[in-house]
């Protein structure tokens, strides 16, 4: 395979946001090859930089003029920021429907022409465990977090038909060190996975608004990814070397969600009277 655009390029600076969440701590380090600088922000507390090529600048995504402020020089935004778990829609509102939209207005402010954005498979959580289904699949969002990650998809892609801003929009599964439960054996996605999905979305050409499955190479997948072909990403690890572990575990009652929705738990979670 020829070298992709992503092993060689590097950017000026690329602003992280959610640098102190889980997978901003990976990607603060894995990311380190593709900018000359990285700018971290989160509203939680961040190692303070490690050198001259990090820079940390608290936000909250909430805030209009900080977020336009923070992303002043920057040349792409990797936006994990907000909360990732399913929580009273008061809480979504302020960090992932307005932080979102504060992004994307950033980006139209500042001329930033491409945006990563950590979407979930929240997003279609509702579908069954028995279904496979790829982009072009009506949104079933599970939860209020998942409905925040649905809207952030249509911010990208209005922003990108009426400004050319360019996003791929990744629709997480799981991406922890190892699957925790039979659900993960599905949806998870390595750290390794994971940096090598960012990069290249961040340096393929004409991506457009493109919609990826952030899934690794796992036997048993619901996710089909083939019309993101032109980002070039093929994950190399498996949840395989995980099967017995998990499969230790008891197995769950055949209507828990979680043996029964793609979103596994989360189509059960709340509601937060």
């Amino acid at each position: 395979m020829s070298a992709h655009p992503a092993e060689s390029q590097r950017l000026n600076r690329i602003l992280l946001t959610g640098a102190a969440g889980g997978l901003g701590k990976v990607l603060r380090e894995t990311l380190r090859p593709y900018a000359e600088v990285l700018r971290l922000s989160d509203i939680s507390f961040m190692d303070p930089a490690s050198g001259p090529q990090e820079e940390v600048v608290p936000c909250n995504l909430a805030d209009k003029a900080a977020v336009i402020a923070l992303a002043q020089g920057v040349d792409a935004i990797v936006h994990l920021g907000g909360v990732s778990v399913e929580r009273p829609f008061e809480e979504i509102l302020e960090a992932n429907i307005k932080g979102v939209f504060h992004i994307y207005e950033a980006a139209r402010i500042h001329g930033i022409k491409r945006v990563v954005f950590a979407s979930s498979n929240h997003v279609i959580g509702f579908y069954k465990q028995s279904e496979r289904i790829d982009a072009t699949a009506a949104r079933r969002p599970d939860s209020y977090y998942g409905l925040s990650k649905s809207y952030g998809e249509d911010v990208a892609s209005f922003y990108f038909d009426r400004y050319g801003i360019e996003t791929v929009s990744i629709r997480i599964g799981s991406s922890f060190p190892e699957p925790q439960n039979r659900r993960m054996m599905s949806t998870w996605l390595s750290y390794r996975d994971l940096t090598n999905l960012v990069a290249r979305s961040l340096f393929t050409p004409e991506v457009r608004h493109t919609i990826v499955y952030g899934v690794s190479n796992n036997r048993d997948v619901w996710w089909d990814n083939h019309l993101a072909a032109h980002l070039g990403w093929e994950p190399q690890d498996s949840s395989e070397i995980f099967r017995d572990k998990v499969e230790a575990q008891p197995m769950p009652a055949p209507d828990d969600p979680a043996a029964v929705y793609q979103g596994g738990a989360f189509v059960a979670a709340g509601p937060f009277d």
